[in-house]
């Protein structure tokens, strides 16, 4: 794959990032049922191509690594879950913008468990996050819909951070398939028990809107992510990801006439604006 590719592939994961929201919304069930159903699919994808490959999931595994991913895949399942809630109460803007502060929160969990130093640039755009999110709020009253469902959004990006820094400390030598694989599995292990009665009532549109969320935007997705990560610095991948919550809105006001008001659109603007601008900083700086 060559860099025109490689950026052709993560623009298309950013699409399918975004889509994630709008499958939330389309599918007439609660947010354990959708995320069971996500990793059971993802599951299944992730594990054909494992296969197809020669491979072995159990490859490199022992308990240590299995316990990481089980950690991991908790994480995972506790960001779905309250990201879904989210878009179910707060529609798909306000969800992807509250979500988009997981960058912040992963500079302060660099900060305050991995002894991280942070420049006050980083603080900086940490600060522009957090005023990005009080634009975004639409009231600070626990009795608006919209400020619930952000408030479960943020808590989505928190859990995502989480999950990133525990992925960091991962098993670094085993396969991005496998690791989302076992991960996918630890979350639909969780989260089905919570799920059977529900599933059997869902119709057959919804079980093919949780099969294009669990094989596009998570199977295909992780597997274009990686892909191009091979060819572009990580920085340069993570600039590209942070356009999501752009298409995310720009498909619920396409197809479910979900409008952010301006003030929401201000505070998204500074948020990924600083999002970009820490990505651009940090892709440019040249090594001690």
């Amino acid at each position: 794959m060559n860099r025109q590719r490689a950026l052709f592939a993560i623009h298309i994961a950013a699409v399918l990032f975004g889509l994630t929201g709008i499958f939330g919304e389309l599918i007439a069930a609660d947010a354990m049922v959708i995320t069971a159903g996500r990793a059971c699919f993802a599951v299944i994808a992730l594990f054909a191509v494992i296969r197809y490959r020669g491979a072995s999931v159990m490859q490199g595994m022992n308990r240590r690594n299995m316990a990481i991913l089980a950690i991991a895949g908790a994480m995972l399942a506790v960001h779905w879950v309250t990201f879904f809630i989210a878009v179910k109460i707060g529609g798909v803007a306000i969800a992807t913008l509250g979500f988009a502060s997981f960058p912040a929160f992963i500079t302060l969990g660099e900060y305050f468990f991995l002894k991280e130093r942070i420049s006050r640039s980083e603080w900086l755009i940490l600060l522009l996050v957090t005023l990005g999110l009080v634009l975004v709020t639409p009231s600070f009253n626990f009795q608006d819909d919209a400020t619930i469902g952000l408030a479960w959004a943020v808590l989505s990006g928190f859990a995502f951070a989480l999950f990133t820094l525990i992925n960091r400390r991962a098993a670094a030598h085993i396969p991005a398939q496998q690791v989302a694989c076992w991960e996918n599995l630890f979350v639909a292990l969780l989260t089905l028990p919570f799920s059977i009665p529900a599933v059997t009532q869902l119709g057959a549109i919804d079980w093919l809107w949780l099969a294009l969320l669990g094989v596009l935007c998570t199977a295909l997705s992780h597997y274009l992510l990686v892909s191009s990560l091979m060819v572009l610095k990580a920085r340069s991948a993570g600039i590209v990801i942070a356009l999501e919550p752009i298409y995310a809105i720009f498909f619920a006001a396409v197809l479910f006439a979900q409008y952010p008001s301006m003030r929401a659109v201000l505070g998204g603007i500074l948020m990924i604006g600083a999002i970009v601008w820490s990505g651009l900083r940090k892709a440019d700086r040249k090594p001690a």
